[in-house]
């Protein structure tokens, strides 16, 4: 079954602001979340669509990538590898209902500790333009802090666990009393983590990653433009002690062509042609991405003639239709003639210029300039 627009599920417009946003998705998640709706299975689907529209539409760079590629983009990118749609709300609405409700949960649950999310890395990948024509993968190796093998990402020797902080009871928020306000502030014992790592990790010094390089084989879709991005989820560098892994985003370089030129689906090359094809007519073979094919030059093709071969162009991401092939032909003057290519070329002018009505381009020029010092 086909995925709804996002920004449908959420009853917004493309060019909704964030505050509206956030306004829309607390809407959809307070009336179907699955704690206020446990007799009716259809409102946990609902409420996943819509937290998964809200994790997407409220990142910028995720948003741009939605708005480019659509699903297909957001699927091919990586999104959604797994994660709970509830930990994505706890998420959320930890900031939503934290305006709200003075950093409180609004089903009076306690608020849970919230590790720090790994960063986001970001990468430049040239590829030559059959490849971003017809796809292709490739294999790229980059440093970053991955997560520790020893300790499997929790900071902790193995064979001992971390335990809950006793500042925040594990939940890594405190609450201060102002007045008449209650006011949820980060734990500083723990640092928002929740917990405290008593034994450190001899690999990682209790930190939960390590810096290593990493191969990682990336599919490029066909159709990718210069300057598109992909989005690799959880690619990035591993948050601390367990936090979640940040994205990796690879930014697509298409390297110049020595033949084709390319302008969204379609490409453009140029062919030269002898004055004797320009003149007579005759047929040349030019080279599509797809191998040569010959077109006919009919007799009296000028300099700048397009010639367009249809279907032999890109067919862009999201898209059934493949665009055209254009070629530009360039009439080239000879050089280097002999004494009697010269006397030849001497001789058709002269025939040229006793008869009439073979340059009709000269002589519309001609006839302008003669109208232009008539005025004078």
């Amino acid at each position: 079954m086909s995925k709804r627009d996002y920004y449908d599920v959420l009853g917004v417009s493309k060019g909704v602001s964030d505050s509206e946003l956030k306004k829309a998705y607390r809407k959809q998640a307070m009336k179907y979340h699955p704690d206020r709706n446990p007799d009716d299975p259809s409102a946990a689907e609902k409420f996943k669509e819509a937290t998964e529209a809200y994790e997407v539409l409220s990142d910028s760079s995720k948003r741009s990538n939605y708005d480019q590629f659509g699903h297909d983009g957001v699927d091919l990118s990586g999104f959604g590898s797994g994660r709970n749609p509830t930990d994505a709300f706890n998420d959320i609405f930890g900031d939503i209902f934290g305006d709200i409700f003075g950093g409180g949960d609004p089903f009076g649950r306690t608020t849970r500790s919230r590790r720090t999310r790994g960063s986001d890395l970001q990468y430049s990948l040239s590829i030559d333009l059959e490849s971003a024509v017809k796809g292709v993968t490739e294999k790229i190796t980059i440093p970053v802090l991955d997560s520790c093998d020893r300790c499997n990402g929790s900071g902790s020797e193995p064979g001992t666990s971390p335990s809950n902080c006793p500042g925040c009871n594990g939940a890594g928020q405190v609450r201060m009393q102002q007045g008449f306000f209650s006011v949820s502030q980060t734990c500083r014992q723990c640092s928002g983590s929740g917990q405290i790592i008593s034994n450190p990790c001899k690999e990682c010094r209790g930190q939960g990653r390590i810096e290593r390089n990493k191969t990682l084989s990336i599919k490029i879709p066909a159709g990718v433009d210069n300057g598109d991005r992909i989005r690799l989820a959880g690619e990035g560098e591993a948050g601390p002690v367990g936090g979640q892994n940040g994205d990796l985003f690879v930014q697509i370089q298409v390297e110049p062509h020595e033949v084709f030129e390319r302008d969204g689906s379609h490409l453009y090359c140029e062919a030269p042609i002898s004055i004797t094809q320009a003149a007579l007519g005759g047929s040349i073979e030019i080279p599509t991405l797809s191998g040569k094919v010959k077109i006919k030059i009919p007799e009296g093709t000028q300099t700048g003639k397009l010639f367009r071969l249809r279907g032999k162009g890109v067919t862009k991401i999201r898209s059934s239709k493949t665009g055209d092939l254009l070629c530009r032909v360039v009439v080239e003057t000879p050089q280097n003639l002999s004494s009697k290519q010269k006397e030849l070329f001497k001789q058709i002018d002269e025939s040229l210029v006793q008869s009439d009505n073979h340059n009709p381009l000269s002589s519309d020029w001609f006839e302008k300039v003669k109208s232009f010092f008539e005025r004078e």
